[in-house]
């Protein structure tokens, strides 16, 4: 493909986003999609005999000779481009082209190219977060018992695992899988009403053929294979617009959770995973040594982008006033094409990220060697507390205990809990040290179910993204 860098191109045009996603929000792509609503609508008025077969075969024989350059010098004349784009066929299609948009108004034409183009783009982003959900799904499977030291309030926390943690961001990407699929399966044209949606133009053509604007609409829009609003203004429900936009903005969400998880555990001080570094790949253009984490990073710049993008979708819905007003027409070229090739982008990134994670064992064992034993005062508490132990007073004791072996942990030295909570007279004499000892060492046994609901998670997911 050839970019013309000597002027301003969108990165959506040639950095971010796949080529079959640009071909979706291409401008000959919704030429051509015009050209194939209007062929609809004359292929249904044909067969009440308002459209005649000799036009039906012109219109045929040029739907796809689409000239964007004559379309423009047009309006560049008239200035409104849905006619102009009718004059440009009307001139390729002498018998046809007087009865290109019989009955019709702008919208209907642009409404339902929006329906059909979102309903491909959403197509796209459904095999897309599918093939996010089962790589995500085999890593959780991989590392369901590998157990790492967990962190709340990003300070150390009880044991979880690996394969637990990432089953967190799995869930929630079955949740975005679910709300996709409602997104998608309320997409619905304009469909043929007219100026006010009341279809009273189709009914002054139809007077007197025995067809309503309805069964009319119907015929058009089975040749479309997309389905028309029950009810709309001059145009389709903007609604629709801002629930699709949040299902896009969640998967962002999730997808961007998933990135910053990992650019927090493989900074230094963590350690545990990476993104993986290809040979030869650079990471900083002045450090040699950087391997910088850049597919998560640019999954968290994105997806900062697209958070922003349904709330001018929600002003779009609330601001239509009465019929119709035009003020979203503008905003609706950009926001709808930008938030689904910038999820196009962040969806195949965090493909990349679920597939080359790398997991540093060494790195994990050591966070659980130096934290670890923290976790399991808390079962020490409870069962000196069930052996006769006052459970206030014990909380307090071993609170101490834990506070001393901190400060030894953060001046570099081995963790003396369990050693120090063995001494301890009061403690010892409820809980027998070798049973403290292999409570403490033993952080495996303080991850509950957390293997098993992992890999049941695992299975939920799979089975979601076959269906």
């Amino acid at each position: 493909m050839s970019i013309d860098h000597e002027r301003f191109q969108s990165p959506l045009s040639w950095r971010y986003g796949s080529e079959a996603m640009r071909g979706v929000w291409a401008e000959a792509t919704k030429r051509r999609l015009m050209r194939r609503v209007w062929l609809a609508l004359a292929e249904a008025q044909a067969e009440v005999g308002l459209v005649t077969a000799e036009a039906i075969d012109d219109l045929r024989r040029t739907i796809d000779t689409i000239d964007i350059d004559r379309a423009a010098e047009i309006e560049g004349r008239i200035r409104h481009d849905v006619m102009a784009e009718i004059l440009a066929w009307a001139e390729q299609a002498p018998v046809g082209g007087g009865s290109i948009h019989l009955g019709a108004t702008s919208e209907d034409i642009n409404d339902t190219v929006y329906a059909l183009r979102i309903r491909d783009a959403l197509e796209l982003i459904r095999a897309a977060l599918v093939e996010l959900i089962t790589a995500l799904a085999d890593r959780v499977e991989e590392t369901a018992d590998l157990v790492t030291q967990g962190w709340t309030h990003i300070q150390p926390a009880a044991p979880t695992t690996v394969g637990y943690r990432l089953a967190s961001t799995l869930q929630d990407l079955v949740t975005d899988l679910d709300e996709l699929s409602r997104a998608t399966a309320g997409v619905r044209a304009k469909g043929f009403k007219g100026a006010t949606g009341t279809g009273s133009s189709f009914a002054a053509l139809l007077e007197g053929r025995g067809v309503g604007p309805s069964e009319l609409e119907a015929s058009a829009m089975a040749r479309l294979g997309v389905p028309a609003a029950l009810i709309t203004t001059q145009v389709a429900p903007r609604k629709q617009e801002w629930l699709v936009l949040n299902a896009l903005a969640g998967i962002a969400a999730s997808a961007s959770r998933f990135a910053f998880n990992i650019r927090l555990m493989q900074s230094p001080p963590f350690g545990e995973w990476s993104e993986g570094f290809e040979a030869g790949q650079v990471g900083s253009s002045a450090m040699p040594w950087k391997r910088n984490p850049i597919d998560a990073e640019n999954v968290n710049s994105l997806a900062r982008l697209v958070a922003a993008l349904p709330a001018v979708a929600w002003q779009n819905e609330a601001l239509s006033l009465l019929e119709r007003t035009l003020d979203d027409s503008a905003n609706r070229r950009i926001v709808l094409p930008e938030a689904f090739l910038l999820v196009d982008e962040i969806l195949k990134r965090s493909v990349r990220l679920a597939r080359r994670l790398t997991i540093e064992p060494a790195a994990i064992a050591g966070a659980l060697e130096r934290y670890g034993p923290f976790a399991a005062t808390e079962l020490v508490l409870l069962i000196a507390s069930a052996a006769g132990g006052d459970r206030q007073a014990l909380h307090e004791r071993i609170r101490g205990h834990s506070l001393d072996a901190w400060r030894a942990v953060e001046a570099g030295q081995p963790n003396p809990l369990a050693a120090s909570l063995a001494g301890d007279e009061v403690i010892a004499a409820l809980v027998p040290p070798n049973r403290i000892r292999e409570l403490i060492d033993r952080p495996s046994a303080h991850v509950g179910d957390a293997p098993q609901r992992a890999r049941r998670m695992a299975e939920l997911a799979r089975r979601a993204a076959e269906t």
